[in-house]
């Protein structure tokens, strides 16, 4: 994320999520992605824990995308666990329905 121009901003939001910190990413156009605007939520260890994002090829559908379990492979420290919930207007995460469940066991670098 190292692009100049990506428009990136940090921010804090809430008591409640004091502890992670937030940054906003705005792709320039030339970039593929599935949303142009993204919210990337950060640990106090600064590790990724939640991805939020509108699927632009679903009408724009809000995600609430959690990764969790992490595990080192080779020295690289990958989440093990993604679970992706529909986010509601308050910018919190449904319960339900589960849209996305992945679980990976193994990763191989080379």
């Amino acid at each position: 994320m190292s692009d100049p121009a990506l428009n990136l901003k940090k921010s804090r939001r809430g008591k409640k999520q004091a502890k992670r910190g937030r940054l906003k990413v705005r792709f320039p156009s030339d970039i593929a992605t599935h949303s142009t605007e993204q919210t990337l939520y950060f640990d106090h260890r600064g590790l990724l824990k939640r991805h939020d994002y509108d699927v632009e090829i679903s009408g724009g559908t809000p995600a609430a995308h959690y990764v969790s379990d992490l595990r080192e492979f080779s020295g690289i420290v990958f989440p093990t666990k993604r679970r992706i919930f529909p986010r509601q207007p308050d910018g919190h995460s449904a319960p339900e329905p589960l849209v996305v469940s992945i679980d990976l066991d193994q990763f191989v670098l080379s």
